[in-house]
């Protein structure tokens, strides 16, 4: 990683608040370079408080694209941060329409020579997709990363048509914690942050309502999902994603269904990071230049070389022995002219053997991995060899390398006693001594089996074929490996599991294959990146306390009961100082129980303390949140609690209990 301390142009930066037609006023931050000149603007909108969360990250990409010749902007969501307004649910119409005025308030700025951008990873990935799907005129250009365009089945909360419990849990309580923190005295006025706060406070309500409320792939899940209508984006996309985060599929599908001439797609072996930040699994590119060449492109009218290179560029990794981290994955980048690719063939492998019963223990998943890896010690698989002996596997000789681009198939002749159930499949590559390392993996309610939108109960006693797509993945099979794929009737906590699935069901070979999507051995030595890098870091300073250290992800089996339980510490922060003297202090928990026979027995749970600080003020505030999901087999059983504090004084406190039916989760 290379610190960037001098530009082309000298910057500078300034906090204003942007106004809305209904008068509500958006807080900003907008980094200029020094000119007479209007320079395009580019656009980050997000609702994760830019004076504190993001502060960091945000230091380290929007001052180096204004030393560049931008105007490089950071605005907070309406009811976050220290924006006025009230907190709404994620990507909501109000969000939307908001995201466009703050595009054409920028445009219309005289230091703006019209033309603007939208980029961010994750939340703000997702809304610059969504909001360049309505089109406003001066959006011209939009870098896209980690992020979905089909918010059912490929988000947090639904996959496969099965309710993600480990992030559909974990991400409303994250959500919880966040949308409870007060805005900043310092930014907002020492009078008005309670006032605002506490108006905030009363208008929450847990994601985790809405989201349980539609378990199929409704009008709720159409909005704002860009799959929808990919015709509506009228702005050139930058798609990037990593094969270590869960979205990475949405790079396939944009580079499919947009023109050719208005995109480009790039998929790493990262982590659910920006690719230039070092974090594992590597190696970092010079994306900062990458993104520069796409802006110079679309929004500056220059030569920059932005759609010289192939239409998708993929990093095929090589083998690799199992870990839950690694700083570096060997492999080779490769570049397809369109896709689907004419380099890849899809190759059937048929299942051998006669019908086997699938029933898995409910604990089946364990050693699922984070299902948003950050680039942490715990966040990947281990070893799959315990999860594949809880599943039922074949396996398939490697007689010469092989080279998966894509996202692999399977179609499986099942028969079923119960009406309800799941089915999991894991692509593993199996080495010649017997580790088991997961390479790709993919999920079906089957109930969904007949679409997302529909929830159709199994026929007990009947036998149907039922077909789905795993993850997309760039991987290399070497000779004298296996492949193994192992099909699992449980994978808990990823998914929920359904009343009834204990009794599992059987699998009939014959008729059943694993499709492969098979890519020609040729990498594209054309294709190289610049060194990573970025501007001067903020400065936060990180304090070393006497606690000692958690365990980031911790199995605890309870033999005599049969129960299993998962503690994660998801490592959000910790304590951090700021320069401008804050305090942000973040303490986060979450545990998931089962027992092994007893699918109704699930349950989630989610802590969260942030602590807000400003001893010169004083200033000093605390929010603790628990979240809780457990289950019966007619509804599923929501508990969450929020409790503020402004020094000794409780300024909010409320419980919410609420039985959601499950009518196909």
């Amino acid at each position: 990683m290379r610190i960037r301390t001098s530009f082309p142009y000298e910057t500078v930066h300034e906090d204003v608040l942007v106004p809305l037609p209904d008068g509500t006023r958006l807080y900003a931050r907008i980094w200029r370079p020094v000119t007479e000149e209007p320079v395009p603007a580019l656009l980050e909108y997000l609702p994760h408080r830019l004076t504190d969360w993001t502060a960091p990250r945000d230091r380290q990409r929007h001052p180096w694209y204004a030393g560049h010749g931008y105007a490089s902007v950071r605005v907070d969501v309406r009811g976050h941060g220290n924006s006025e307004g009230l907190p709404g649910d994620e990507y909501s119409e109000t969000e939307l329409a908001d995201g466009v005025a703050v595009v054409e308030w920028l445009a219309s700025q005289p230091w703006c020579t019209g033309r603007v951008g939208m980029f961010g990873i994750s939340w703000g990935g997702f809304n610059s997709l969504q909001i360049a799907a309505l089109a406003p005129e001066p959006l011209k250009a939009v870098v896209t990363v980690c992020s979905t365009d089909d918010r059912y089945d490929n988000d947090v909360h639904y996959t496969g048509g099965s309710v993600l419990a480990v992030d559909m849990h974990a991400w409303a309580a994250t959500m919880l914690a966040f949308v409870a923190r007060p805005p900043d005295p310092v930014h907002v006025g020492e009078v008005m942050w309670r006032d605002m706060w506490t108006e905030r406070l009363e208008a929450v309500d847990p994601f985790v309502h809405t989201w349980l409320a539609h378990q199929t792939r409704d009008a709720y899940w159409r909005h704002g999902s860009a799959c929808e209508d990919y015709g509506a984006i009228r702005a050139a996309v930058l798609a990037v994603g990593g094969w270590h985060d869960p979205y990475r599929d949405t790079v396939l599908r944009l580079v499919e269904n947009l023109p050719p001439e208005r995109v480009r797609g790039l998929i790493g072996p990262w982590s659910h990071q920006y690719p230039d930040r070092g974090l594992p699994p590597g190696p970092a590119i010079g994306f900062l230049q990458e993104t520069l060449r796409w802006w110079d492109h679309w929004l500056k009218d220059e030569d920059s070389g932005a759609l010289a290179v192939p239409l998708l560029r993929s990093y095929v990794m090589d083998a690799h022995p199992p870990a839950t981290v690694y700083e570096e994955l060997p492999g080779r980048w490769v570049g397809d002219p369109a896709w689907p690719s004419p380099s890849v063939t899809p190759v059937p492998y048929a299942l051998q053997g006669a019908p086997l019963l699938v029933r898995s223990p409910q604990h089946t998943g364990v050693d699922a991995g984070r299902f948003f890896p950050f680039g942490n010690d715990a966040d990947l698989p281990p070893d799959q060899r315990e999860e594949d002996a809880r599943s039922v596997c074949f396996e398939f000789e490697v007689p010469e390398e092989t080279w998966v681009l894509g996202r692999p198939r399977v179609r499986l002749r099942l028969t079923s006693t119960s009406a309800r159930g799941q089915v999991i499949a894991r692509l593993c590559d199996v080495t010649p001594d017997g580790a088991s390392t997961l390479v790709t993996r993919g999920v079906l309610n089957l109930s969904a089996r007949r679409g997302r939108d529909q929830a159709v109960p199994w026929e007990p006693g009947t036998t149907e074929d039922v077909e789905f797509e795993l993850n997309g993945i760039g991987y290399a099979f070497p000779p004298g490996h296996r492949i193994r794929l192992s099909v699992s009737s449980a994978y808990w906590p990823w998914v929920w599991p359904q009343p009834g699935s204990e009794a599992g069901f059987t699998l009939d070979p014959e008729g059943s294959t694993l499709e492969l999507p098979v890519r020609t051995r040729e990498s594209d030595p054309s294709i190289t990146f610049e060194e990573a890098e970025e501007a001067e870091p903020l400065g936060v300073v990180v304090p070393v306390t006497l606690d000692e250290p958690r365990p980031e992800r911790l199995v605890l089996r309870d033999v005599a009961a049969g129960t299993w339980r998962l503690d994660v510490d998801p490592r959000y922060g910790g304590t951090r100082v700021y320069p401008d003297g804050l305090e942000c202090t973040e303490d986060a928990r979450e545990t998931y129980t089962i027992d092994e026979s007893d699918p109704l027995s699930a349950r989630a749970r989610s802590t969260w303390t942030v602590r807000l600080h400003r001893p010169d003020l004083p200033w000093d505030t605390r929010v603790e949140t628990t979240s809780v999901i457990s289950c019966d087999a007619r509804d599923f059983i929501t508990s969450n609690e929020v409790v503020c504090r402004d020094g000794d004084e409780v300024v909010f406190h409320r419980t919410w209990e609420k039985r959601i039916p499950r009518t196909a989760g």
